[in-house]
């Protein structure tokens, strides 16, 4: 536990206070750091994400709360769709999915176009779009969420990851996104992380979390959060756009490459 607590600390800390601003918890960054470098275990790894989740969240939540971005439907209807995917989610992965090589490829898959498409879609001469073009039917919205619920159940990524590139792609600004994506992410973790732990009384594989390593990547990700959403506001929307975009296409890349190992 020497360095695993400072180790966890730093990488917390830094990939909260990029991912933050686009509404992603980091958790989707942490997946492959906690495999390779911390060696956590399959599929203990999942809880311990949740928990930096669970930990990590406030601090980006309180300033865009302090900033007045919380307000609207779009966090409630996000909430209201992760909730059941969530829990849906971590009985698939502990009697059914224990390995992470198939979720990395799937999540390559659907990450990679996504990322390059917002990209392109940022940098191509911006049409005039209507104020409520991006928007999704609410049917529509929830059960895109209860989706994002179930695979964030099964590998504990939160779900801004998926969300974001989604919704922002659609023409929704960075702004209204963010906020909504990460109490989602937030919300879902905690329903997450309580179903974990009471599976785990009737299973007899790695499903307790890694306590030390989720508590100290969460502090870090609480402080990181809290720059990061303190940030935003002070960045263009179109270098928001690209960042998200960026962000989507670095996961998919790098799944790709661990997947194919």
């Amino acid at each position: 536990m020497d360095w695993t607590v400072p180790g966890g600390l730093a990488a917390g800390l830094l990939i909260a206070t990029v991912t933050a601003p686009v509404g992603v918890s980091g958790a989707v960054f942490l997946l492959p750091v906690q495999l390779s470098v911390f060696g956590v275990p399959n599929p203990a790894v999942t809880p311990t994400n949740l928990l930096f989740n669970v930990v990590a969240g406030p601090g980006a939540l309180w300033r865009y709360r302090h900033d007045g971005a919380l307000r609207g439907g779009l966090a409630r209807r996000l909430v209201l769709g992760t909730l059941p995917g969530v829990v849906l989610g971590a009985a698939i992965r502990v009697f059914a999915l224990p390995g992470p090589d198939l979720f990395r490829l799937l999540i390559a898959i659907l990450l990679l176009p996504l990322g390059l498409w917002l990209c392109l879609r940022t940098l191509a001469p911006a049409r005039r779009r209507p104020p409520q073009a991006g928007e999704l039917p609410p049917r529509t919205l929830t059960g895109l969420a209860l989706v994002v619920g179930v695979v964030g159940g099964i590998y504990g990524i939160g779900g801004g990851s998926l969300l974001g590139p989604i919704l922002v792609g659609r023409g929704l600004p960075v702004a209204l996104v963010a906020p909504a994506a990460l109490a989602a992410t937030f919300v879902t973790s905690l329903v997450g992380a309580a179903a974990y732990t009471l599976l785990s009384l009737v299973s007899t594989g790695d499903v307790v979390p890694d306590w030390w390593l989720g508590l100290a990547c969460g502090t870090g990700g609480l402080i990181g959060g809290y720059l990061g959403a303190r940030l935003q506001p002070r960045l263009h929307e179109r270098a928001l756009r690209l960042l998200l975009g960026t962000l989507a296409v670095a996961v998919g890349a790098l799944y790709v490459g661990q997947a194919l190992n």
